[in-house]
């Protein structure tokens, strides 16, 4: 059984195949999700540029974004045939390129249709359909229209919604005010753990750490991280013990960085450039003496032609590694 219990959010232009792929040598048990991807893109695009990904981001769900049942269904059957473990339906994206299109928050205004294009995912693949959503959007009431909400999708057959614990604001604030700017009430998403005891119920939104994720287990099934998991990677690698009840080594930071070189290297070999990769790994020295000189010299060196994983061993060296402060849970 998929287990949702502690995961990385989808965010657009930061959870690519390479993200992923770092973030899992910090945590085996995360469940990764990629950026969110059209359903008409997956069915008319390069689809290997669009959904590869490499066996060791198991487990990984897939989030599309769409408004036509059959268009969704055949995009979650394609998903589904390229390995992914999960597929994700959006129901809260903000941005103006999802309010054209008619998807992402959007659908919060349309629930039963919502019930429509889950029902005809679940007909086309084999793995499971969830759906992440907002509290709701515009002038709604979040306390009318997410019980509703999540009613509409238990009897569409969903049995796990992630909710980001902020309204959507489709006019007036930006995608990126959408993230922060809307008040976040968890205590509302706690309230429908309750009153939904049968559905898996994942809270989303301004957690930054395991501290907060294991406060909220108390009420939720699921915790789902989203910036703090890019910004400040470190705080992912006690997750297996501290979530999973795993008792294994902690690696450090530095130690992080050496697995990810042999990957980078095949990487490059494929024709992908070393700033493609390195610009997820900016952070993963955040508070550290050297963090800045880090940054600073990937952020400089990685997009000259010719640089090479050298230009990461150099990085590595500005910086202090601290041994783990923990090694076992």
């Amino acid at each position: 059984m998929l287990e949702r219990r502690f995961s990385v959010a989808p965010m657009m232009d930061w959870t690519d195949r390479h993200e992923r792929f770092f973030l899992r040598l910090l945590s085996a048990r995360t469940l990764l999700y990629t950026e969110m991807v059209t359903s008409m893109a997956v069915i008319h695009g390069d689809r290997e540029r669009l959904l590869g990904f490499n066996p060791e981001e198991h487990p990984v769900a897939l989030q599309l974004g769409g408004s036509e049942p059959d268009e969704v269904s055949e995009a979650a059957r394609i998903g589904a045939d390229f390995g992914y473990d999960e597929i994700n339906l959006n129901v809260g994206c903000p941005s103006d390129r999802v309010q054209s299109g008619r998807f992402g928050a959007c659908l919060m205004k349309e629930p039963e249709l919502v019930a429509r294009i889950v029902e005809a995912m679940q007909k086309a693949v084999s793995v499971p359909v969830t759906v992440k959503c907002r509290l709701g959007v515009d002038e709604q009431e979040p306390r009318e229209v997410l019980p509703a909400f999540l009613e509409t999708m238990k009897e569409a057959g969903v049995t796990s919604v992630t909710v980001h614990a902020r309204k959507a604001w489709l006019k007036g604030l930006s995608p990126k005010e959408n993230r922060t700017v809307p008040p976040l009430d968890y205590g509302l998403v706690h309230e429908m753990k309750r009153a939904f005891p049968e559905m898996e119920i994942i809270i989303n939104g301004g957690i930054r750490d395991l501290d907060e994720t294991a406060a909220h287990l108390e009420h939720v099934d699921g915790v789902m991280m989203g910036r703090a998991a890019y910004e400040t990677p470190y705080v992912l690698v006690e997750a297996d013990n501290r979530l999973f009840g795993e008792k294994k080594p902690i690696p450090s930071r530095g130690d992080i960085v050496r697995a990810f070189l042999p990957y980078a290297h095949s990487q490059q070999s494929k024709g992908v450039p070393l700033h493609a990769m390195t610009r997820h790994i900016l952070g993963l020295f955040q508070g550290v003496p050297g963090a800045r000189a880090w940054r600073r010299h990937l952020s400089e060196n990685a997009v000259k032609p010719g640089a090479g994983i050298e230009v990461v061993e150099e990085a590595l060296s500005l910086v202090d590694d601290p041994a783990p402060a923990m090694t076992e849970a």
